[in-house]
């Protein structure tokens, strides 16, 4: 597995099909985030935006093969899953490492207090709650990415389309891992109360855990 991942990886930054999802990001950052800016509610921008990004991210990595090389990696790796597993894990550990640089750019940045700038906040403990909301949304994003792109939709229209709608309806449904932990960090903001998403990160890991084990059995039957 360690050689599957090194080799997607490598592939990923060598095709430079990276950068559009991360100059993308880059320039949501410098829209909404600002010197100054209430830490908690930075926090929260920035780990809603690693949603969308995340998706694409995956679905870059799990489509850039062709599929005689797809082919020979999965002869190669033991199976078709294990080598489609690599790809979304290569793909949510460079989207794991933007968020956390992101995290660390906001916490030097913002102010550590409340939104209306009376209540100090403990820098350690927002950037405990950032990091986690960030892995929430990066995980949700990699379940996306993985459930809209092969094995279970091959056209690039309805992929392009499922992936906007379900990235949307993850970041405002009820009840959504990623909704609940960036409206924690910008409630709490408020009233300068950081709320760590323990719960929120188990439930997204079990919803990753579970869509990528669905497309990753898939890859057997569909390719």
């Amino acid at each position: 597995m360690t050689a599957l991942l090194r080799y997607q990886a490598a592939l990923l930054l060598r095709s430079q099909r990276w950068l559009a999802p991360v100059l993308l990001y880059v320039a949501f950052l410098g829209v909404g985030v600002r010197s100054g800016q209430p830490v908690l509610d930075s926090l929260g921008y920035s780990a809603a935006g690693l949603l969308p990004v995340t998706a694409w991210i995956v679905q870059v990595c799990v489509t850039q093969e062709p599929p005689a090389a797809r082919t020979v990696v999965a002869a190669a790796a033991g199976g078709r899953p294990r080598a489609h597993l690599a790809a979304l894990l290569a793909a949510s550990g460079c989207a794991g490492l933007l968020g956390a640089a992101a995290t660390a750019v906001v916490l030097l940045i913002s102010e550590p207090a409340s939104t209306d700038h009376r209540v100090e906040v403990p820098l350690p403990s927002a950037g405990l709650a950032g990091l986690l909301a960030a892995a929430c949304c990066v995980l949700l994003g990699a379940a996306v990415g993985a459930l809209c792109t092969r094995p279970l939709l091959h056209r690039r229209g309805w992929s392009l389309v499922a992936t906007v709608l379900a990235a949307l309806l993850a970041l405002v449904t009820s009840g959504s891992p990623a909704k609940y932990a960036v409206t924690g960090l910008v409630t709490g903001s408020h009233t300068g109360t950081v709320h760590v998403p323990v719960l929120p990160l188990l439930g997204a890991v079990a919803v990753t855990t579970a869509a990528a084990a669905l497309a990753c059995r898939l890859t057997s039957v569909r390719g």
